[in-house]
């Protein structure tokens, strides 16, 4: 049964994309440096039905979408051949055109501290994440991140993160670590070739929260914020 954190490689003909994408109790959530993807699965006679909705939420127009429009639907059936997952299907945003996916296993193994969240406490759900280098530095990642009970998991098209958060009265805290999912370091090159760990601590509402955080990547400390904005509560 498709349960668990995957990294996705998907194909629109001859175009290809990577996300990553949590599947749960029938829900999809997940995505990628510039679209948040969420929807449903059901399996039937072996066989796994999804509809998934693709949503832009990185306005950079360097970022295309490979269905030609910043929301589009996608409608997906696959098999399992071991624990991998293949998918094929289509988009009514792009008539006559196959989509095909190929979701592979992410190990997670995520603890969340024992009652993580208290009153006024960050909402359950799907984010994107902006993060922006300080101390003069170039450059930051887009992602999503999926918050739940105290647990983290996200990514984008070169990473995944994994990590445990805690949160109370309009603030949170946690601790992340960003690994690699696909080779990174030509288009990241801070964070590409290493495992980046992550402290954090913040301001949350209803619809995102804000952080400053300090990574360690490698041998170089580096300070960071970022910004969240919850896309589908869950």
């Amino acid at each position: 049964m498709l349960e668990g954190f995957y990294k996705v490689t998907y194909q629109v003909d001859d175009a290809v994309g990577r996300s990553v994408m949590y599947a749960n109790g029938g829900s999809m959530l997940g995505g990628n440096s510039a679209f948040a993807h969420y929807g449903t699965y059901r399996e039937v006679d072996g066989v796994v039905i999804s509809e998934i909705t693709s949503h832009r939420h990185n306005d950079d127009p360097g970022y295309q979408s490979l269905l030609g429009s910043d929301i589009a639907t996608i409608d997906v059936r696959g098999r399992a051949v071991g624990d991998i997952y293949h998918f094929e299907g289509g988009s009514p945003q792009m008539p006559g055109a196959v989509f095909r996916s190929v979701m592979t296993p992410i190990a997670d193994g995520i603890v969340p501290p024992t009652d993580a969240i208290g009153e006024g406490g960050i909402v359950n759900g799907l984010y994107s994440i902006h993060i922006q280098m300080l101390d003069g530095l170039d450059g930051g990642l887009t992602g999503v991140m999926l918050l739940h009970d105290g647990r983290i998991l996200g990514g984008d098209a070169f990473f995944y993160y994994l990590g445990t958060y805690s949160s109370a009265n309009g603030r949170w805290k946690g601790e992340i670590l960003n690994q690699e999912h696909t080779p990174a370091r030509s288009e990241h090159p801070i964070f590409g070739g290493h495992e980046v760990g992550i402290g954090f601590a913040g301001t949350c509402d209803d619809r995102g929260a804000l952080l400053e955080a300090t990574a360690l990547a490698g041998k170089r400390s580096l300070r960071l914020t970022a910004v969240l904005k919850l896309m589908r509560p869950a």
